[in-house]
C-alpha cells in the first residue's frame, strides 16, 4: 500500500513532494514545510544553513571621540554643530531623520522624514495630517526622532512630544516648495491603500489641471509638526563597541543635565 506524500505549502499553494520538486524550490529559495497526518515539521533542516549570514558585517569605530569637555552646555548648540558638521561632510540628506510613533494601544510604526528647520522650541516636519503618522501623533504625542549620520559614526536620538504648528507657519513653508511637491501634496490621499500607481499618476495630472493658472493652495490637510524635545542623546561609535554616549535632560529649572550613559 503507498504511503501518502507529504505536502508543500509554497506561498499558499499545495502540491505533492517529489520528482524533484524539493530541488527546483530550494534553487528558488522558497522555505518549505512538509504536514504529514502525524505532525508538521521542516524539511530537510539543513537548508536553513544557505540563509544568507549576515553575522560577520561589521564596522571598526575609530573615527572620532566624544568627552563631556567637549559638550555644549545646550543641547540644541551641541546638535547644531554636528549637523553643520554632517552638512560638511557632504553626507546625504543629512535632515534624513527616523520619526518613530505609537498609537493609543502601543502599537509601534517608523518612518525616514526630512527635518526642515529647528530652532531652541523644536524640531519641525512636514506631513499630510490624514496620514498614520498624523492619526498616532494625535492619539499619543510622545515621539522620537533619530539621525544616523554613518559616515560621521555618530548618530542623535531626540525624545519629546509632537503637535501642529500654525497654519500660517505651514503655509509660509509650503510656498517655498517646488510646484510638483505642491501637487503632489493634493495628489496623495496619505497611507491609504490603492489599486496601482496609474491611480495615483491621473490624480496628480488631475490636480495639475485644476491649478493650471494659479498658484497651489495649501491643502487644509496638510501641515508642520514640531517636536519639543524633552531629552537628547548624543552617540559617537568607538572602538570595541565601548560607544560614548551622552544624555540631556531637561529640568524643572529650564536648564539640561548631562549625564554619560554605558554603551
Amino acid at each position: 500500500m503507498n504511503k501518502q506524500r507529504p505536502k508543500v505549502m509554497v506561498a499558499g499553494a499545495t502540491g505533492y513532494i517529489g520528482g524533484g520538486v524539493l530541488q527546483v524550490l530550494h534553487q528558488k529559495g522558497f522555505w518549505i514545510r512538509a504536514l504529514c497526518r502525524e505532525k508538521s515539521r521542516l524539511v530537510n533542516p539543513n537548508w536553513y544553513n544557505d540563509i544568507m549570514d549576515i553575522s560577520a558585517l561589521r564596522t571598526e569605530y575609530i573615527q572620532a571621540t566624544l568627552s563631556r569637555q567637549e559638550l555644549n552646555l545646550d543641547p540644541f548648540k551641541q546638535f547644531e554643530q554636528w549637523f553643520q558638521q554632517a552638512i560638511e561632510a557632504n553626507l546625504p540628506e543629512p535632515n534624513a531623520m527616523i520619526l518613530a510613533t505609537a498609537s493609543a494601544t502601543g502599537s509601534p510604526s517608523t518612518r525616514a522624514v526630512l527635518l526642515k528647520y529647528f530652532d531652541r522650541s523644536g524640531f519641525v516636519f512636514f506631513s499630510n495630517y490624514e496620514s498614520k503618522k498624523a492619526q498616532q501623533i494625535q492619539e499619543n504625542p510622545r515621539v522620537s526622532l533619530l539621525f544616523l549620520w554613518l559616515g560621521l559614526q555618530r548618530q542623535v536620538q531626540i525624545l519629546g512630544t509632537a503637535d501642529k504648528i500654525s497654519t500660517a507657519s505651514s503655509l509660509k513653508y509650503f510656498a517655498t516648495r517646488p510646484r510638483g511637491s505642491q501637487l503632489g501634496a493634493w495628489s496623495s490621499m496619505q497611507s491609504t491603500i490603492i489599486s496601482s500607481r496609474q491611480i495615483l499618476e491621473m490624480k496628480f495630472e488631475e490636480i495639475k489641471r485644476k491649478f493650471l493658472n494659479c498658484q497651489v493652495p495649501l491643502p487644509s490637510f496638510w501641515g508642520g509638526y514640531k517636536v519639543v524635545p524633552k531629552s537628547f542623546e548624543f552617540w559617537q561609535g568607538r572602538p570595541h563597541r565601548l560607544h560614548d554616549r551622552f544624555l540631556y535632560s531637561r529640568c524643572e529649572d529650564g536648564f539640561w543635565k548631562i549625564e554619560r550613559l554605558s554603551p
